[in-house]
């Protein structure tokens, strides 16, 4: 291309300069452009620029020069940056042992083992021509962030509840990292007159009047681009004195039977948590079980009393004490009667109604048995005579015909019954001594199965 050139330059001066330009002139023209196009040839020249190359702090970075026609002349590297002279040719002339130089195929490629940060800038590749000829080419040395620990806040942080604090973090690398903030649990942050936002940007964060919820780790993230990413866990306790909830401030139940009681408390620092009854500590035994499930600054405590007697009624505390404070919840745990099942209620009435039809049926036999024993006085009472059985048959028969009621009444001192019997009682004793009459008053005092058969038909 060059040298097509060249020549259609001596054609443009040839037609412009016809009449000037004799043979001889003409041979030397033709004689100078050849010998310029040999030279311009025969120069060393870069095929190609040296590209900028980027690498990772601690990992090998190659810079290529690629130079045609070198000829006789050499080639040079160069930090710019450091005003150093890297090798000449083959020969490598820094004292820097991460420095190498080798030549393949026109190019000279310029090595740069486990990279620091000062080898970070321009190299220069310089063959020396006259005049001399150069070209630059750049590296770039990044640095993943890494974060300062010594200028930042500690892994674990406490404040009390309702003031201020600001967590820092600090951290280098190239690019300059930018951090951010979000919290563990992927909960909102509040920032800002208590503007919630779940990423906050900057190396501060800062957080007025702290409150209970506002507790637990927070993440503080490094990036530049450069991986890894890396990230900073801090804790921020939120200090307070003990506070109990209590769901239930009276529980009822039966005699025997077994009842659990519980209390919610928060506090930071952790708090001590214990069940008293009767001012005395309880503790886990065949009459107590006790539970506690905690979560973060919460917990949960349970108290289980089995089979409940009249000592274990009463008021029992919940009491839970840290470094800040100490605070306490009552429950009364009272006796309800047991209820009555179904079941007991049937059995109840079948009860009742069995009474109902045994008593009209008692009675009866009562009744019954009044009336057999009148029969059986009366039949001691008549046998000492004919006359006096006539007799009696007669008053039988006619005291058949009586109610029941008239015959317990005749029974009774003073009635007509009464007399009848002193008389005959009296006829008797006037017949001798050993008569019947005295032996059926004796008598009278004993039950018989059944009357007498002399008074069976009167009877019925």
């Amino acid at each position: 291309m060059f040298i097509i050139t060249v020549i259609k330059l001596l054609l443009i001066a040839l037609n412009i300069f016809p009449s000037r330009f004799t043979n001889r002139r003409i041979m030397f023209l033709i004689y100078m452009t050849n010998l310029v196009t040999h030279v311009m040839m025969d120069e060393p020249r870069f095929a190609q620029p040296i590209p900028n190359v980027t690498v990772a702090v601690g990992r090998d970075a190659n810079l290529p020069c690629v130079v045609e026609h070198l000829g006789g002349y050499k080639v040079a590297w160069i930090h710019i940056d450091r005003q150093m002279i890297l090798t000449i040719h083959r020969h490598v002339i820094s004292r820097i042992p991460r420095y190498s130089i080798t030549y393949t195929d026109n190019t000279w490629l310029l090595h740069v083992n486990q990279a620091h940060q000062d080898d970070r800038g321009y190299y220069m590749c310089q063959v020396n021509t006259n005049p001399m000829i150069s070209q630059v080419g750049y590296l770039q040395v990044v640095v993943p962030p890494n974060i300062l620990d010594i200028e930042s806040t500690p892994s674990s942080v406490a404040v009390r509840e309702n003031q201020n604090i600001n967590m820092t973090c600090r951290a280098d690398g190239f690019p300059t990292p930018k951090i951010i903030w979000r919290r563990e649990d992927g909960e909102e942050i509040a920032v800002e007159k208590k503007k919630k936002v779940l990423v906050y940007d900057g190396d501060v964060l800062p957080l007025t009047k702290v409150s209970r919820n506002e507790m637990g780790a927070y993440l503080c993230i490094a990036t530049n681009g450069v991986p890894p990413s890396v990230s900073k866990r801090i804790i921020l306790d939120v200090e307070f004195s003990p506070m109990i909830w209590v769901p239930n401030q009276l529980v009822g139940a039966p005699a025997g039977t077994d009842v659990t009681i519980d209390c919610h408390t928060e506090a930071h620092p952790k708090a001590i948590i214990y069940w008293v009854y009767n001012s005395v500590m309880v503790l886990p035994s065949k009459k107590y079980k006790t539970d506690y499930t905690e979560n973060s600054y919460r917990a949960h405590m349970k108290l289980t009393i089995r089979n409940l007697q009249y000592g274990d009624f009463g008021n029992y505390r919940c009491i839970s004490k840290n470094s800040l404070g100490e605070t306490e919840g009552s429950i009364r745990v009272y006796e309800i009667p047991l209820p009555s099942t179904p079941s007991k209620q049937v059995t109840h009435t079948t009860v009742e109604s069995r009474e109902s039809n045994i008593i009209p049926a008692l009675r009866n036999d009562t009744t019954k048995s009044l009336q057999t024993d009148v029969y059986a006085m009366k039949n001691d009472l008549y046998t000492g005579s004919g006359s006096s059985l006539a007799a009696s048959g007669s008053s039988s028969a006619a005291s058949s015909s009586s109610s029941s009621s008239s015959m317990q009444t005749s029974l009774l001192p003073g009635g007509a019954a009464g007399n009848s019997l002193s008389a005959l009682s009296g006829g008797a004793t006037a017949g001798g001594p050993g008569s019947k009459g005295s032996l059926a008053i004796g008598k009278s005092m004993f039950y018989t199965e059944r009357p007498p058969n002399e008074y069976a038909s009167a009877a019925v």
